[in-house]
């Protein structure tokens, strides 16, 4: 009889051993429906020689029930889900459900209706009918598109359908989206751009592995470089992929690349409808889909043809996956390109160090743009001491950041203050018996959001409104904010300038692609004086009328144990002070900080970047830290606090121990409660020659866990919370 090897999506399991039915020729990386128990699951045929499987009699297995109508899960793929399982210890069913993330395309579906407007129109029509088809034009979806396009409710469109305005059309829901065209608008390029995108369109003509860091400073015009190598990618009938930290942050960058390409790429992200994943999986599958632009989920999309895989912003922190499967994409990325033949190129203005030193390795190749496009000089940055100008009592914004604000303001230009602290104050006390409002699910206080009038735990999204008598002693009007966040500075705007404009830029007002091109929008048409935002403001946005960029605490990312918080304070404030000055006018950026001779802030000011990163890779190499030696972090979580103790401690005796190799810990996770479940932490510091997830996965397996405790390994960790 035959019989395969199926790797399947069931938790706790691996592969499987199935019959194959005589009327199936299955092959491996065929999707397929198998039985388990009492009823079916999806799961993948597999190479049987690369996963152990329990021995079963013929006669005892049971059959495939049937085999998808969809590409097979190319050798590449398979490959790179084996390595993110073993790398990041992460269960293999949960990695490739990462990449079958979208079970409803593995079927073909039923046309479905969308509707566009009539060739003839009569020419009575209401204010609010004449206004939506004048925002309708061309446009054809469903009812739901087409009145969040027009800006109006369902129930107009309805009735514009039954009046014979819309007419509809049935489509498929597998439609192929539009082709870019590599010739359609290519850009005149400066020498140093030209000269860049020559290598990296040459590397994908190769059709080889070729890793490329596109270190350029920020305004310098990356994003045109990396679009030659998709413009390269699609005339050798490639795909392209391009992972962005922020999917809020892509409306910029669709306006442009729509300019270059005529037409816009395929998303993918969490935000989109369920329909719009499932076309998107399928033509990600069939080829179809020549860009695709997303998160960094989008790097198991079970791509037929890839030939690029761009990875904007590659510094960033929130291409780290901080549950499930802990995976950091910069690497998952370089890994897939590797396994793909493909070319990597990681865009970024402040390469993080793990990156530099793959550079001085000779493994990643470095193109460098210096200066920015067009001759835009970059912004003099100096900062303030806040011990000799310190704001008034109860301000947050000092006497010469003020003034700076005034002076922009009359002069017609933009500015922006950044703050990396979301709502209204971090911190609720109450000035009678000294309680802090907490969250009851998390070890972390609730943040005050005014806008809302609501308090907010960030770590697990608990909230509850703003209470009038303080909880534990019943005290009134004793509750007090403490500490600024974006909205607070806001308001002291507002009070001390109320003649500006302002707009704030955080994940509250900012959470979708819309949101953002309508912000674009109205700062372009000089509708905001200045913006007032957290990290999502650091980074995509090009605003030419923005000349002063004030940061509101400089020092606020550098306080912690984080082995990282000093260089992604750096990436981050230079990352911010890129805003300014992008246009003909000159820019000036100014820090306000208690530490104006720290090293960092000197050499912010200097632009010494790499006396900087100097600096922090010999701390690095001097301590035997990444990139230099190996972290892994491992967390025990639950409910029941005795029996987190307990396995934490039965871990810490039995720790592995070696020449090369320490475990500190355990002890209370920084956020001892998170979402309800008590934790503790161990950390495992090794040399690199030390192959820890072997010793990880011995140490583990040889301490009993009690079902109610969770033990989870992160690699390479960025949090240590």
């Amino acid at each position: 009889m035959a019989r395969v090897r199926v790797l399947v999506l069931q938790h706790g399991l691996g592969a499987l051993d199935y019959a194959v039915p005589p009327d199936l020729d299955l092959a491996p990386g065929d999707v397929v429906e198998v039985p388990l128990g009492p009823r079916t699951i999806i799961g993948v045929v597999w190479e049987a020689e690369r996963w152990a499987a329990r021995e079963v009699a013929d006669a005892k297995l049971r059959a495939v029930v049937r085999r998808f109508d969809v590409p097979p899960v190319t050798p590449a793929l398979r490959r790179l889900i084996e390595w993110t399982g073993s790398y990041y210890m992460a269960p293999p069913a949960a990695v490739l459900r990462m990449a079958l993330s979208v079970p409803s395309a593995l079927t073909a579906a039923a046309d479905v209706t969308e509707y566009r407007l009539a060739a003839a129109l009569t020419p009575k029509l209401t204010p609010q009918r004449a206004a939506a088809v004048d925002r309708l034009g061309g446009r054809q979806g469903s009812v739901r598109e087409l009145a969040r396009h027009a800006q109006v409710s369902d129930g107009v469109v309805r009735g514009m359908v039954k009046a014979g305005l819309l007419v509809p059309i049935a489509v498929s829901p597998d439609a192929p989206p539009p082709v870019p065209d590599p010739a359609f608008a290519p850009p005149v390029l400066s020498d140093a751009q030209a000269v860049a995108a020559g290598d990296i369109a040459r590397a994908v003509a190769r059709q080889a592995f070729s890793p490329f860091v596109l270190d350029g400073v920020t305004g310098s015009g990356k994003t045109e470089v990396y679009f030659e190598g998709i413009a390269a990618a699609l005339a050798d009938g490639g795909q392209a992929l391009v992972l962005v930290p922020e999917i809020a942050l892509t409306a910029p960058w669709l306006a442009r690349f729509a300019a270059r390409f005529g037409c816009l790429p395929v998303a993918w992200h969490s935000d989109l409808r369920g329909s719009e994943r499932r076309r998107a999986w399928r033509a990600v599958a069939s080829g179809d889909a020549r860009v695709v632009v997303g998160a960094r989920s989008a790097l198991f999309l079970p791509f037929a043809r890839l030939r690029l895989i761009v990875v904007d912003e590659a510094h960033d922190s929130s291409f780290k996956q901080d549950d499930g499967v802990q995976y950091h994409g910069r690497d998952v990325a370089v890994m897939r390109a590797h396994l793909e033949d493909a070319t990597v190129v990681l865009a970024t203005a402040t390469p993080a160090i793990e990156t530099r030193v793959q550079v001085e390795r000779g493994r990643y190749a470095e193109l460098r743009l210096p200066a920015r496009f067009g001759g835009a000089t970059l912004p003099k940055i100096a900062t303030i001491d806040l011990r000799a100008d310190p704001p008034p009592r109860g301000n947050w914004l000092s006497p010469p950041l003020v003034a700076a604000l005034r002076e922009t303001a009359v002069a017609g230009e933009q500015s922006l203050l950044f703050l990396n602290r979301r709502g209204y104050a971090p911190l609720t006390l109450c000035r009678t018996c000294g309680e802090r409002i907490e969250c009851p699910q998390c070890t972390a206080w609730l943040v005050e959001h005014r806008l809302t009038a609501r308090l907010q735990c960030h770590h697990c999204g608990y909230t509850l409104p703003v209470p009038k008598l303080c909880p534990a002693c019943g005290d009134e009007s004793s509750l007090v904010p403490c500490g600024p966040g974006v909205e607070r500075v806001a308001e002291e705007v507002a009070r001390l300038l109320p003649e500006l404009r302002v707009a704030l830029v955080t994940s509250d007002t900012i959470f979708s692609p819309a949101r953002a091109a309508a912000l674009v929008d109205a700062v372009d048409a000089r509708e905001v004086d200045l913006l007032i935002g957290t990290q999502l403001v650091t980074k995509g946005y090009h605003f030419p009328g923005l000349t002063l960029v004030g940061v509101v605490d400089a020092d606020l990312g550098l306080a912690g144990g984080d082995l990282r918080a000093g260089e992604r304070t750096f990436q981050q404030i230079s990352q911010v002070a890129g805003r300014a000055g992008r246009g003909s006018r000159p820019g000036r950026v100014l820090l306000q900080t208690y530490q104006p001779e720290a090293r960092i802030m000197r050499a912010l000011v200097e632009y010494d970047a790499d006396g900087f990163y100097a600096a922090e890779t010999d701390a690095r190499r001097d301590l035997g830290l990444p990139p230099f030696g190996r972290l892994a972090g491992v967390v025990v979580s639950g409910e029941d606090a005795a029996a987190v103790t307990t396995v934490a401690r039965a871990l810490g005796r039995n720790a592995p121990r070696g020449d090369g190799l320490a475990v500190l810990g355990p002890a209370p996770a920084p956020l001892a409660m998170l979402r309800g479940r008590h934790r503790m932490r161990l950390l495992v510091h090794a040399r690199r020659s030390v192959e820890l997830q072997a010793v990880i996965a011995a140490w583990l397996e040889a301490v009993p866990v009690p079902a109610s405790v969770r033990v989870t390994v992160d690699i390479d960790p960025y949090s240590f919370l």
